[in-house]
């Protein structure tokens, strides 16, 4: 089933050069090493070779793109992750799941100020996918998933590496954007904000790192934002960017490309 995904999604190989059209006959030449050394905690996972793609405004964002094998492998391990994990998920998350969409967030959103909610904490998480704490999301993953290999193997992939412009690079942060792990990982770390909004009873709306958080007046809002910030912080080892952080009336805030209505 990886390997038919991986296949499904296509696009270029990593630092070996092996294309997704090689995968299969090398996968059955040497399917049972690799399953060998993966049982027995001795896989080594390739270093990803680190690509820019442009975004709006001149900038860039960084992907990581693993080696086809690698890819199989992680996208092997989020499948039994999201089995695991799927029901632990919030109702109000969106992001990177199945049967779940971003048009979804958007009519979740407009019913939470339908319901009355006028402002919003738009959370703008800095640079999400480069600075996840390696440390806390492994303690994260530990309460739950009881197999040291495979705890071991995702801190492998973590570890991995990056090669930019034929040189080596440590990886001592973030989950690289560009790997099927990196999706459902950022949602078990995120998944911890979840609770505590929950644990709060304040109504909001995530979709991966997009966090829109909704209260019934201004200073409720600034209120929960300075709060809120010092979970992030404090506790997931986060940063937020108070500078793009928009708190306030939701009248002409855009979540996800689109205004809400009033």
């Amino acid at each position: 089933r990886a390997y038919k995904q991986v296949k499904a999604n296509k696009g270029s190989g990593g630092i070996d050069g092996m294309e997704v059209e090689q995968l299969l006959p090398y996968l059955r030449e040497h399917k049972d090493e690799i399953t060998e050394s993966l049982l027995g905690g001795r896989y080594r996972p390739n270093p990803v070779r680190r690509v820019e793609i442009p975004k709006e405004g001149g900038k860039t964002r960084q992907l990581g793109i693993p080696t086809v094998v690698d890819r199989v492998i992680q996208q092997s391990i989020a499948q039994v992750l999201s089995l695991v994990y799927e029901p632990k998920f919030s109702a109000t998350s969106y992001g990177f799941r199945p049967r779940r969409s971003a048009h979804q967030a958007l009519q979740e959103a407009q019913e939470i100020i339908n319901g009355g909610y006028k402002y919003c904490i738009d959370l703008d998480l800095e640079k999400f996918f480069d600075t996840v704490n390696h440390s806390k999301l492994i303690q994260l993953l530990g309460e739950t998933i009881k197999d040291g290999r495979v705890i071991s193997l995702i801190h492998k992939y973590l570890n991995a590496g990056v090669i930019v412009s034929h040189k080596y690079e440590d990886t001592t942060d973030g989950v690289p954007q560009g790997g099927p792990l990196s999706p459902i990982l950022s949602n078990i770390m995120l998944t911890e904000l979840d609770r505590e909004l929950e644990r709060r009873g304040l109504p909001f709306v995530r979709y991966a790192d997009d966090c829109v958080i909704f209260c019934k007046s201004p200073r409720a809002a600034e209120r929960v934002f300075e709060s809120i910030t010092k979970f992030i912080e404090g506790k997931l080892f986060l940063k937020v960017n108070r500078e793009k952080t928009h708190v306030g009336s939701v009248h002409g805030q855009k979540y996800l490309g689109y205004s809400f209505n009033m």
